[in-house]
């Protein structure tokens, strides 16, 4: 993992044997413009390929932008994220399929597992010196017809970004105090074993 000295993680400490990997991922909102490699993409999507899924279904699929498609990708996204996200360079969406190939009933674990995918490339982009950065503001009804996805067998769950990560000096003044690691809860709130 590439690791960039500028951050500041400090209000980020792990138990003792937790890999840097995990509390190093973070969410920035500045990216830089550089390309993304196509092999780099290609071994981060590899990675959510073998994530766990009921019934091995795999449901999730990402859809993303390339360097002649990247603007009608940022337009679907809300405007306040489009604020950020222009700089960028891959913008994508995440979705699951509703019902398993195998017999057509629903799958309710489908966004369960995209979640798992999710979080698979995620840790291979920072990995790979990348950062990833997921989005709910986005122009739902419009992604649907844009793209043909059919509502009925297929659920969007959020767009994402995908980059190195930028300068945080090209944001807008309002994203600024908090384009840093956030602190998470502590251990005792998500966690509890009940004897």
């Amino acid at each position: 993992m590439t690791k960039n000295s500028s951050i500041d993680y400090s209000n980020r400490v792990p138990l003792e044997g937790v890999d840097d990997l995990f509390h190093r991922r973070w969410s920035p909102r500045a990216f830089d413009a550089k390309p993304v490699p196509q092999r780099d993409l290609e071994v981060i999507f590899e990675a959510a390929r073998w994530s766990p899924s009921c019934f091995n279904e795999q449901p999730w699929r990402f859809l993303t932008s390339t360097a002649s498609s990247r603007d009608r990708f940022l337009d679907l996204l809300l405007e306040g994220n489009q604020a950020w996200a222009k700089t960028a360079p891959v913008l994508g969406f995440i979705t699951a399929e509703k019902l398993f190939a195998r017999n057509g009933k629903p799958n309710d674990h489908a966004e369960f597992d995209a979640g798992a995918a999710w979080m698979a490339l995620t840790l291979q982009a920072r990995m790979r010196g990348l950062h990833t950065h997921g989005m709910a503001g986005i122009h739902r009804d419009r992604i649907y017809e844009d793209f043909g996805i059919d509502r009925q067998t297929t659920q969007l769950i959020c767009a994402f970004a995908l980059g190195y990560i930028g300068n945080p000096e090209i944001l807008p003044e309002k994203y600024l105090a908090n384009e840093k690691p956030s602190p998470r809860k502590p251990l005792a709130d998500i966690w509890r074993p009940i004897s």
